[in-house]
């Protein structure tokens, strides 16, 4: 296999993840976050029982977070599709994230607060990924009415990469313009 063209082999596994904005009402955005593992060849489970090729995990974390405070108000958990049974009894491990503002070191803190080994390693690993597209959909959302809206973001964005790094051109034209 190049490391620049296309894999010769065959494909063996896929995760998608998902994070799509809406509007919910005047005071809450809703953000829905699906997480699938697909599997494409047959497989065995760590307890030895064989697959088919398929869906091996789906889940899906629907968010309502508050448009001033970036904050979880509530959240919903579906798990259409495990490996076993007794996955569905960690349907409720995230709920101690309520009230967590997405904000910089979301990721460390839901690690803490319900990361491992105290629920669901896939719940985790969709809730963190769910943060920074959140924002993004808020940047959406607000964007839409004015672009002066960016500069009350510039604490949630600073540092985030290379182009809005707090030291650079783009957050210093920001923080020039918005002083006008």
């Amino acid at each position: 296999m190049s490391l620049f063209g296309k894999p010769k082999g065959e494909k063996y596994h896929t995760r998608t993840i998902e994070v799509s904005t809406y509007e919910y009402d005047e005071q809450r955005l809703a953000v829905e976050g699906c997480l699938t593992d697909h599997r494409f060849q047959e497989y065995h489970l760590a307890t030895g029982e064989k697959r088919p090729p398929g869906i091996l995990h789906q889940m899906i974390i629907h968010l309502l977070v508050c448009k001033a405070t970036m904050e979880i108000d509530d959240l919903h958990v579906e798990m259409p599709c495990v490996p076993r049974e007794e996955c569905l009894e960690t349907i409720n491990s995230i709920e101690g994230v309520k009230g967590l503002r997405i904000t910089g070191g979301f990721t460390m803190k839901v690690k803490e607060l319900v990361g491992r080994g105290q629920g669901c390693n896939h719940l985790v690993a969709l809730l963190t990924a769910m943060g920074a597209p959140t924002i993004q959909g808020y940047a959406a959302y607000k964007l839409q009415k004015s672009s002066g809206f960016i500069a009350d973001m510039i604490h949630m964005i600073a540092d985030t990469c290379w182009t809005w790094r707090a030291d650079g051109p783009l957050i210093k034209a920001i923080k020039e313009k918005s002083k006008v």
